[in-house]
């Protein structure tokens, strides 16, 4: 009998898990000797993948080390092959890790949709981007208004962030705040769950996305993959939604996995297209249809709203952004700045004289930060190295940029400003239509296969019903924009 494959898989946390449960977990011809954590998440090495999660192939699970200790992993396991299994790193980035792992004697493996998503009895619409900070989450918010409109009941899935402890996170469903105090989620996390839970939708998240997806089915008629970074989608959509972000034009060309994203979404959404130029717009639509020319595109602002912007004017201001959307999703600004600019600031004050514990180590990895501060809130040692550095800065007011309020989990000693932003359509076509007519379409394929004796859609036919309707919308509405 030949020896099994032995295989490593490099990761952050997130699809490098489900990879595993989806392809390596109950094959025999392959052995998973380690998971590495990338240095894009903080703090994740250091553990295991539970023997619970893991299977009976796996009775001591699986070590989680660091991405850095690869060639002794290669070499003390005789290695075969790596799996590269993180997003939103540019193409550039990739082929210089394949380099590497070639040069360590391995086959280099990206795994794509076919053998990693899974199939959902009722209808998925996923919400993709082209690089994190694009714009998804208030896409995806949106997205679920329209389908709450239309009387549909609707269940949020949140591409995962497994930092605690991953025996307790196989299936997380979050309906309050206390569920998001019983699971210890961190500010990561409740970045993404809370403005869903604020507008009354369920949110699953976690490790396995098998179960997560039976129990999903069982209270949704349609379930909203609401992705990370620019990962692609753990189920396979009938409807895909990719964000792309004018304010980096050709980044929709040059970054993994955000180029495929394009290349298999129904619909593109152009996002912030009133704080860019007209020039940039132009390149990621050029860029779109030229990878992509099947793909329905919809012109998108994220406009902003500040609680009391009167507290800005003349002030000088610390401007806190979104964390990922400054570290590894590379911006150089994001709505704080504008609202900064916009209401008046005198001056946006440089955090980094004042930087304390972990916040020196975020800035020495990303130093293209510059000014601004990201909230950084993966374990309570960040967020209180955090507070302590919001509160050391000389300024007059704080600008909190963060998708949650960040004032209620962190003690600010000088007036704080809250910074919201929407997803707003340009003209036409707009989400809604495209949504309402792809159902409709979807569900007209339904009731023609139970009239025929069928079981009901599933698998290409109702994905082909939902792109159709899509791509005919396109037609009718794009000269009304």
């Amino acid at each position: 009998m030949s020896k099994s494959r032995r295989v490593v898989i490099m990761g952050a946390g997130g699809r490098d898990f489900h990879n595993f449960n989806m392809f390596f977990k109950r094959r025999p011809e392959y052995q998973v000797v380690a998971f590495t954590a990338s240095a894009q998440i903080p703090g994740i090495d250091d553990r295991r993948y539970p023997a619970s999660l893991a299977g009976s192939r796996y009775p001591k699970g699986i070590p989680i080390v660091s991405e850095q200790e690869l060639p002794d992993l290669i070499r003390e396991h005789d290695v075969d092959e790596v799996v590269f299994a993180y997003s939103d790193v540019s193409h550039e980035y990739v082929m210089h890790k394949a380099s590497w792992i070639q040069s360590l004697g391995c086959d280099f493996t990206l795994m794509g949709p076919k053998v990693t998503q899974l199939r959902s009895r009722v209808p998925v619409i996923a919400v993709n981007a082209v690089r994190t900070g694009s714009g998804k989450s208030q896409t995806t918010r949106k997205v679920c208004e329209v389908l709450k409109a239309m009387g549909k009941r609707v269940v949020a899935v949140r591409h995962p962030m497994p930092y605690g402890d991953l025996s307790r996170q196989g299936v997380q469903r979050f309906e309050t705040y206390a569920d998001l105090d019983r699971n210890k989620c961190t500010i990561e996390e409740r970045e993404e769950y809370e403005p869903h839970l604020d507008r009354g939708t369920i949110v699953y998240a976690g490790i396995d996305y098998a179960e997560i997806l039976r129990q999903a089915e069982r209270e949704a008629d349609v379930i909203v993959w609401d992705g990370g970074n620019n990962d692609l989608s753990f189920f396979k959509p009938d409807l895909q939604i990719v964000v792309a972000d004018p304010h980096r034009p050709g980044h929709e060309r040059t970054y993994h996995p955000g180029e495929t994203n394009v290349r298999l979404a129904d619909v593109v959404v152009i996002n912030k297209e009133t704080t860019t130029d007209y020039e940039n717009i132009e390149t990621v639509r050029q860029n779109v249809l030229d990878m992509n020319p099947r793909a329905v595109i919809v012109d998108a602002a994220s406009p902003i709203s500040v609680d009391h912007p009167e507290w800005i004017r003349g002030k000088k201001a610390l401007v806190i952004e979104d964390g990922p959307t400054l570290t590894h999703g590379e911006m150089k600004y994001g709505a704080g700045v504008i609202a900064a600019r916009r209401h008046g600031a005198s001056e946006i004050v440089d955090p980094r004289p004042w930087l304390v514990g972990g916040m020196k180590d975020t800035f020495e990895q990303y130093p293209a930060i510059g000014a601004l501060l990201p909230a950084m809130g993966y374990s309570k040692e960040q967020i209180r190295d955090m507070e302590k550095t919001i509160n050391a800065c000389p300024c007059d007011v704080v600008i909190v940029a963060t998708p949650i309020d960040l004032r209620k989990l962190v003690n600010m000693k000088r007036p704080a400003v809250r910074v919201g932003y929407e997803l707003e359509e340009i003209g036409r076509p707009k989400l809604e239509e495209l949504i309402r007519e792809s159902l409709g379409r979807l569900e007209a394929q339904g009731e023609k296969k139970k009239a025929r004796g069928g079981t009901g859609v599933a698998g290409r036919g109702r994905q082909g019903g939902m792109k159709k309707a899509a791509r005919k919308s396109a037609r009718v509405t794009r000269g009304k924009r």
